[in-house]
């Protein structure tokens, strides 16, 4: 076929082009391809809706026909099956079109314009509604709203982490630059995007490009007061709902979101949650010791670092604790103690659960040691309650940061046990956080500050107390500053590991 084809030669090969554009590939190379440009609904073959199956399509989707034939929808036939037919109009010319059949099959003319579905219905109009999809641009036309317009081409499956691209390189919103004329003097722009993550990343973008500062969110409604999910899109809220919920979504809209910054409507699913103790951890589980839960209690999503001179008893107190804390709730633990051997880990941990000595007592003590079978049964508890890290980390801020990150996003407690640094001039007392290497870093980050102290005067007291100190508490719900005091008995392998004998704030 030469350039000089004949009117209807084009015709066809336009039609071929729209319903199979791999098809007529070789043969639009010999073909002037401005002349395909020049679309109309006769080149085309389009034609006014009247397949009674269309027509029954659009009536249950609750769109007029008055709506569809203000907005240039129309129909058109594919291997002898009907399709409906979207016509982009610009200046009232058709520049575009793109197809859907019964199947979901979209595809758009080849060399169309890129430009959003409805242009024409923007232009000076100073509130602008930016939908998804051609079904969401004629509910909302339904709902009384003409000033809208809709994406060309569905939205991105996540926000791009890039810089945003020049423009003559960002072909994936060509048709939001191409329609900068008609919005750019618009004072509000309404994202009224579909409410899956898709929906939410196409909001971002788009955000990103016109700027935040003018756009406002639409929320759709909830789909029941039953339940948790919206409803996906502005069609449904018609179909489910009808004109007036519509109309309250657009209605309520808010300004888009700056990052970082929220109103407290976002979160009232949480605070009735905190209110009504939904997780039953809100106010913290029991560390099995009476006396210290007055003053300390574990929280998910926190972390707590636990500090005191050598020997004076860290690891045992967090052993005993994990122990409680497992036996009690059934939580599972990941250590990470470098200190630590894992098989003297696993004795320590072993003897605590199983209250019995790993290996025979000494000076004639009765208590027989943990047997071949307690053995058998403790090493699978060991597997099932226990993750080991044998790793070692060197960055002590940007640890913590990820560590606590960590916890808050999957809901579990950290300890973190951490030596103090050298004291020259210890007298014997116990250390402060302060005395931690790197201690800022490290009270900053921290929920809970406990210093663990064991008595080695014996004017001073009893040389078996251990001293809970509670030096630091961010969430006064579940603890305060104070002092705890816990008698240590190697032997007595119970849940009264570590007695109480009184506390003091």
């Amino acid at each position: 076929m030469s350039v000089g084809s004949s009117a209807r030669e084009l015709e066809n090969l336009a039609f071929q082009n729209a319903i199979s554009n791999d098809e007529a590939a070789d043969v639009i190379s010999d073909v002037d391809v401005m002349a395909l440009k020049d679309f109309t609904e006769e080149n085309l073959r389009l034609e006014q809706i009247s397949d009674q199956d269309l027509c029954d399509y659009f009536a249950s989707r609750k769109i007029s026909r008055e709506t569809l034939q203000r907005n240039g929808v129309m129909q058109t036939r594919r291997d002898n099956k009907m399709a409906i037919a979207f016509t982009y109009r610009k200046d009232g010319k058709i520049v575009n079109c793109k197809y859907r059949d019964a199947q979901k099959h979209f595809w758009q003319e080849k060399h169309g314009q890129k430009i959003p579905y409805g242009l024409d219905d923007i232009k000076e109009a100073r509130d602008i509604i930016i939908v998804e999809g051609e079904f969401d641009k004629l509910s909302l036309e339904e709902a009384g709203y003409r000033n809208c317009i809709s994406v060309p081409d569905g939205a991105p499956p996540k926000v791009s982490t890039k810089e945003l691209p020049p423009v003559e390189q960002d072909k994936k919103y060509e048709f939001l630059w191409n329609a900068k004329e008609y919005y750019e003097q618009a004072s509000r722009i309404y994202l009224a995007t579909d409410a899956d993550k898709a929906g939410q990343a196409l909001a971002e973008e788009l955000a990103r490009r016109i700027g935040r500062e003018r756009c406002w969110r639409v929320t759709w409604p909830r789909r029941s007061e039953s339940t948790k999910e919206l409803c996906k899109d502005a069609n449904e809220v018609l179909i489910r709902f009808g004109q007036q919920a519509l109309k309250e979504a657009i209605e309520g809209a808010e300004l888009y979101p700056i990052q970082g910054l929220f109103r407290f409507k976002r979160f009232y699913d949480v605070i009735d949650a905190y209110y009504n103790l939904q997780l039953r951890t809100e106010l913290g589980v029991s560390t099995g010791w009476t006396g210290l839960d007055e003053l300390y209690r574990v929280i998910p999503g926190e972390l707590t670092l636990v500090t005191g001179v050598p020997n004076s008893g860290k690891s045992e107190w967090i052993d005993a604790l994990l122990c409680n804390l497992n036996h009690a709730e059934g939580w599972p633990f990941v250590l990470c103690s470098m200190e630590n051997k894992v098989q003297e880990h696993a004795r320590k941990l072993l003897e605590k659960h199983i209250k019995k000595p790993f290996f025979h007592a000494k000076h004639g003590d009765p208590i027989p040691r943990i047997s071949a079978e307690d053995l058998e049964q403790g090493k699978q508890w060991l597997n099932n309650s226990f993750f080991l890290i044998r790793t070692e980390t060197e960055y002590v801020s940007q640890m913590l940061t990820k560590v606590k990150r960590f916890a808050q996003h999957h809901d579990c407690h950290v300890w973190f046990v951490a030596h103090p640094k050298q004291l020259q001039n210890w007298q014997g007392g116990a250390p402060s956080l302060y005395d931690i290497s790197g201690s800022a870093h490290f009270i900053n980050k921290c929920d809970n500050g406990i210093v663990v102290h064991r008595n080695w005067d014996p004017e001073a007291g009893p040389l078996g107390e251990v001293q809970i100190l509670v030096r630091k508490v961010r969430n006064k719900i579940a603890g305060n500053i104070g002092n705890a005091y816990l008698s240590y008995d190697r032997f007595l392998w119970s849940s009264k590991l570590f007695h109480k004998f009184y506390s003091s704030r």
